[in-house]
């Protein structure tokens, strides 16, 4: 796919595309109605819903490793979709709400059962609707693993997809942010996650050893002590290989758009699956060289940044999504 990226003057490099996009970013008030939806395992997921007309399709959007249905990133397709008169749904992986989930477990990269049975709710409300689904970050290896090992089992009302900023491979994600450059963000990451543990072991004191858990100091050391064990994993290798959706993504059978920056600094630009999309005629990407993790700011003031990937994405889903007649 053809595509060029350019980026805003005022907000030059990956760490400024990174921080601007998630942090300072305007977005237009979206009339947002919670949900509270109990799963059959006895749980709950939050989902923040923005009504649309009756024959419109509907778009479902993930978040990424720690945020939520109030991210930036989410929030800005949420009122995309708003206004062209779409069902939009941003969907709270457990524990990312604001609240607590219940259970032992909480949420992994590679949870794609549950986004399985969230489609499958979005679908039995109204069987007639074309359905979309973008995800952002980690919720866009989430979408893809599903895309993936559906392939043609995929229901007929999910017509297309889009990715952004997608770490395809996990184990080489979680050792890029090793890195000088990427450990703030590696950094932030792990306290939230330490954070919602540490307040998990009030209810399940056995949920892993305190003095282990404060120890850790890398996503890699949280994955082998907490993610993998508590997710049914042998260790944390296995958890990132069968969590990947790079090794899926040659069976994807939907149209999906692929969007990621080669100075992204959650992931590597040599690790972007160049081959396997030109192997598979139903993808389309556009690698492009800047942008850093979910930015793709453009424009000219920073009060009206052009958020370049939501645009294409949204323009990629209107022409595969149709409303029904």
């Amino acid at each position: 796919m053809t595509a060029s990226f350019r980026p805003a003057w005022w907000c030059r490099g990956r760490h400024a595309q990174t921080l601007w996009g998630a942090l300072f970013r305007p977005i237009p008030p979206v009339p947002l109605r919670r949900e509270r939806w109990e799963t059959p395992d006895g749980d709950f997921l939050d989902v923040d819903r923005v009504k649309g007309s009756a024959r419109a399709p509907a778009l479902i959007v993930l978040h990424g490793l720690e945020g939520s249905s109030r991210s930036k990133h989410v929030l800005g397709f949420l009122a995309a979709a708003h206004r062209i008169g779409w069902e939009a749904l941003g969907i709270n992986f457990r524990s990312c709400s604001g609240e607590p989930n219940r259970l032992r477990r909480a949420y992994h990269g590679g949870d794609s059962a549950e986004l399985g049975w969230v489609i499958d709710r979005v679908i039995a409300e109204h069987p007639a609707r074309a359905v979309g689904c973008v995800g952002v970050s980690l919720g866009g290896n989430v979408l893809l693993k599903y895309l993936g090992e559906r392939g043609e089992r995929v229901p007929q009302q999910v017509r297309a997809a889009g990715a952004i900023s997608t770490p395809f491979d996990l184990g080489i994600a979680v050792r890029y942010l090793e890195r000088s450059v990427s450990q703030p963000y590696m950094r932030n990451l792990v306290r939230s996650l330490k954070q919602k543990t540490w307040a998990k072991l009030a209810r399940y004191p056995d949920l892993v050893d305190p003095a282990r858990l404060g120890a850790v100091r890398t996503l890699a050391e949280f994955d082998s002590l907490v993610t993998s064990p508590l997710h049914g994993f042998p260790d944390s290798q296995t958890y990132w290989q069968s969590s990947s959706s790079v090794s899926r993504l040659s069976m994807i059978r939907r149209p999906t758009l692929l969007i990621n920056a080669e100075d992204d600094p959650f992931f590597p630009a040599d690790a972007l699956p160049t081959r396997v999309v030109q192997g598979n005629p139903a993808l389309r990407a556009a690698f492009v060289q800047e942008g850093g993790h979910a930015g793709f700011l453009s424009g000219m003031w920073p009060g009206r940044p052009v958020p370049w990937a939501e645009n294409l994405t949204m323009a990629f889903l209107q022409d595969h999504l149709h409303p029904t007649a």
